[in-house]
């Protein structure tokens, strides 16, 4: 039998690394959020992350099957799964399925699918898909049901978020501050807001599980939350009466959520690790401007999706050593 020899371009090594692995071991971090998100939402939980998931898998089935016409679908890869949790994670729980629907549509076929797919995206889908709805639907986006209604999904009660406190005020309404949860109710999840956002314990649960695998790196999320510490923290020193203390800043709203599941996705993050820590600083800077200046009371999507668009030209600016590259003598 003559022997053949196989030739091949580098690597020749392979880490054992693949889309699939990591896709699900994100979606294995997130389930410490999913179950405090049905222990505080219950059904309304349930309702709104089952319906976003499923329509997300539904549309990426759907666009690559008829519209780019590919034999092999994409979406037992985890990427769509993913996106249909994190969008979900973003949302109230008392949001109609329709809009859900709607949001998952946008996510799919206008933030990724649009562009080629997973890959070839340069913005985060399930952050697109929640700026289209809070854009298109904001009554709905920011009617938010009070934690503990477990069987409550429609008709919900509903009550002010501590974002929602915090700005009020920062307009000079400061009374708004006394209704504002403490900083353990915030670490567990009992406030309101979008159902996957509450509990900042069960976040950074998910941001070990991810880092023990190795499936991110510890740049962009401590970078982005070591700065809005240290800029919410100078706020509040120049006026305590007005601004929350950098703690309460780190607790509430989406910065948890954004900084360990949004801003690291591979596909719109930086390459080289000088490029996550410049672009971690700068969604944690874009995150306090606009949550302490802006129209809206959160502004880490809005953050994220800027730096998205600022991460091909900071890949540029730090390219990472070429393999074989001799360091030149100075």
């Amino acid at each position: 039998m003559e022997n053949k020899l196989i030739v091949s371009l580098s690597p020749h090594v392979h880490s054992g690394d693949s889309i699939q692995k990591n896709m699900y071991g994100v979606l294995i971090a997130l389930v410490p959020a999913f179950l405090v998100s049905l222990y505080f939402f219950g059904l309304g939980a349930l309702i709104v992350t089952a319906t976003s998931v499923a329509a997300c898998l539904f549309f990426e089935w759907a666009i690559v099957k008829f519209l780019m016409k590919q034999p092999e679908t994409t979406i037992l890869d985890g990427s769509a799964m993913i996106t249909g949790v994190l969008l979900a994670f973003n949302l109230p729980s008392n949001l109609p399925l329709w809009i859900i629907v709607l949001g998952a549509l946008f996510a799919i076929g206008v933030g990724k699918m649009s562009f080629g797919g997973l890959g070839c995206n340069p913005f985060n889908p399930a952050l697109a898909g929640r700026v289209f709805l809070l854009l298109s639907f904001p009554v709905q986006m920011t009617s938010w049901p009070v934690a503990g209604q477990l069987t409550a999904y429609t008709d919900a009660t509903t009550a002010a978020t501590p974002l929602a406190l915090m700005k009020q005020a920062i307009h000079g309404n400061t009374a708004a501050l006394a209704e504002l949860p403490d900083a353990l109710s915030l670490l567990l999840g009992q406030s309101g807001g979008c159902i996957g956002e509450v509990s900042a314990l069960a976040l950074l649960l998910g941001l070990v599980y991810m880092l023990w695998k190795k499936i991110i790196t510890w740049h962009i999320p401590v970078s982005i939350l070591a700065t809005v510490f240290v800029f919410a923290g100078l706020m509040h020193l120049a006026d305590p009466v007005k601004y929350v203390s950098p703690v309460m800043q780190l607790l509430s709203g989406g910065l948890m959520l954004g900084a360990v599941f949004m801003a690291t996705d591979y596909v719109t993050s930086p390459m080289s690790k000088k490029g996550m820590l410049i672009y971690g600083v700068c969604i944690g800077l874009l995150t306090v401007v606009i949550r302490l200046f802006g129209a809206y009371p959160e502004g880490m999507s809005f953050a994220i999706l800027i730096m998205n668009a600022f991460t091909p030209l900071i890949n540029t600016y730090c390219k990472p050593k070429r393999f074989g590259e001799v360091a030149k003598k100075k």
